[in-house]
């Protein structure tokens, strides 16, 4: 005879309980009907300001011999423009707009052929956003910050802090050639441990730079105080478990400063602090965490464990002599100031010369 199916009893619920369930139902379905309305209206601005620019890159083409032609066109539009619908058409945007259209005129047939429900695809991100990317002079890290700001839902002062600490230039310097170009098509994809290293870390928000002195706790805490800007700075994927985690062996109690689980490579990620040079004896300190953590905490199914020292002042040489090629153990330097992009952009030259003479 088969087993009949019982049925699980509804839940019973006071009229006081079934009213709260009504308001928070009520209340999300608000809360996306707003989010979708910003998101469409964004949509709206960004495609209008492109077409408006299209319009007057066309117009101006027309009468392309006539001295300040172009500059009595943006004035002229303006004051009528403003005088019919008010603000937001100033020649300074209309300015923006054209220049919006010049960038991404490569984009006026696929706006033509898309229907207007999936105009976002085109340009996902907000109006204030786009105005800052067009002042970005090279294509391919235009198009990485583009990419990442929409797969992270960056706000625009999110946007700007990363650009202004180098994260194209200071990933590409922890890349080969082939993947420098994917950053530019795919922004920062994470399939190995080696996509999540930064070269350097840059710090800035912790305010520790103007002091003169400070220790590896000081460094830590600060770290925790501003733990939402830390993980915008590691990058994708990363979960906060644990501050000075113990574990014990032969007696002996051990710290781990920070830990991590990065959940798109499926591992730990142990992050130790050091104010000064690294020292084989730090490097020896982590491969000893790492290795506890890959035999007594990850599960079968998950990937080996990643070790990164945060240190001042890297030395490749001691690494590469301390370290088997295949550790999972990584040096890398953090500073406590916005880097500097020309800096930066002469370090991508040089190690691009040295991997063509290699």
């Amino acid at each position: 005879m088969k087993n009949k199916i019982v049925p699980k009893p509804a839940i019973k619920r006071s009229p006081s309980q079934q009213l709260g369930l009504l308001v928070e139902q009520v209340r999300e379905l608000i809360y996306t009907a707003r989010k979708s309305a910003v998101i469409a209206i964004n949509s709206l601005q960004v495609i209008t300001s492109y077409k408006i620019g299209e319009m007057i890159v066309e117009h101006e083409q027309k009468g392309a011999r006539r001295a300040g032609y172009g500059k009595l066109i943006l004035k002229t539009l303006s004051d009528r423009l403003t005088a019919e619908f008010g603000g937001g058409f100033s020649k300074r945007n209309l300015e923006y707009m054209r220049r919006f259209f010049m960038v991404y005129r490569d984009r006026s047939a696929l706006i033509t052929q898309m229907p207007s429900a999936q105009l976002t695809a085109a340009f996902p991100l907000s109006w204030s956003q786009y105005i800052f990317l067009i002042s970005i002079r090279n294509k391919d890290e235009r198009r990485f910050y583009e990419l990442e700001a929409a797969q992270n839902s960056w706000t625009l002062p999110e946007l700007r802090r990363q650009f202004d600490s180098s994260l194209y230039e200071r990933l590409a310097l922890s890349r080969d050639k082939k993947a420098i170009r994917k950053l530019a098509h795919e922004g920062q994809v994470v399939t190995d441990p080696q996509d999540l290293l930064k070269e350097p870390y840059v710090l800035e928000f912790l305010g520790l730079g103007e002091k003169t002195k400070y220790s590896e706790t000081d460094l830590e805490s600060a770290i925790i105080d501003k733990l939402e800007h830390f993980l915008l700075e590691l990058g994708k994927g990363f979960l906060f478990e644990a501050r000075q985690k113990r574990f014990t062996f032969d007696e002996d109690h051990f710290f781990v400063d920070l830990v991590f689980y990065n959940r798109l490579l499926r591992c730990y990620v142990l992050i130790d602090l050091k104010i000064g040079k690294i020292t084989h004896q730090d490097l020896g300190q982590m491969q000893m965490y790492v290795n506890y953590f890959d035999r007594y905490v990850k599960q079968a199914a998950e990937q080996p464990t990643i070790g990164i020292i945060l240190c001042k002042k890297k030395r490749n040489a001691l690494v590469e002599l301390t370290l088997p090629k295949d550790a999972g153990i990584h040096a890398r330097e953090y500073q406590l100031y916005l880097p500097s992009k020309e800096d930066l952009k002469q370090r991508l030259m040089e190690w691009a010369r040295e991997k063509e003479e290699e």
